[in-house]
């Protein structure tokens, strides 16, 4: 017959409690560290084609830095000719082709405009990484 004393009946439940809250803190920990103010690692799959379409609308037409007036105005039918079931993006390249839109039709002198502008390329270029949208 195995006998089992008082002490080590009490020290495997301490260690077993001590296990258990250990536990408990790093799955707080983890849950704190993984906040939502980190950049995706990616687009989601159903995002991954329209990312890649609004990558190569930007990178056509007029030189941005040269022409930022007549890039936005290159930019706004192609864009809304981009078409995806992910809500997020979809709403991103709206208000992208809207920014731009309201850009051209200030000429590039509204700095309301030009605020709009940056946010919707800042907005973008964190949905899809190296889209290369510009304000």
């Amino acid at each position: 017959m195995i006998t089992v004393s008082h002490h080590a009946g009490a020290r495997s439940r301490a260690g077993a409690l001590f296990a258990l809250t250990a536990l408990t803190i790093t799955a707080t920990v983890s849950a704190c560290g993984s906040g939502g103010h980190t950049a995706p690692s990616g687009p989601p799959a159903a995002a991954q084609a329209a990312c890649r379409q609004v990558s190569a609308v930007l990178s056509d037409g007029p030189d941005p830095d040269a022409d930022p007036v007549g890039y936005a105005e290159a930019q706004v039918l192609p864009l809304r000719q981009i078409h995806t079931s992910d809500q997020i993006l979809s709403r991103a390249i709206s208000t992208l082709a809207g920014a731009y839109s309201s850009y051209y039709t200030a000429d590039g002198a509204s700095s309301a405009a030009k605020a709009a502008l940056t946010a919707a390329a800042n907005r973008i270029n964190w949905l899809c990484p190296g889209a290369g949208a510009t304000a």
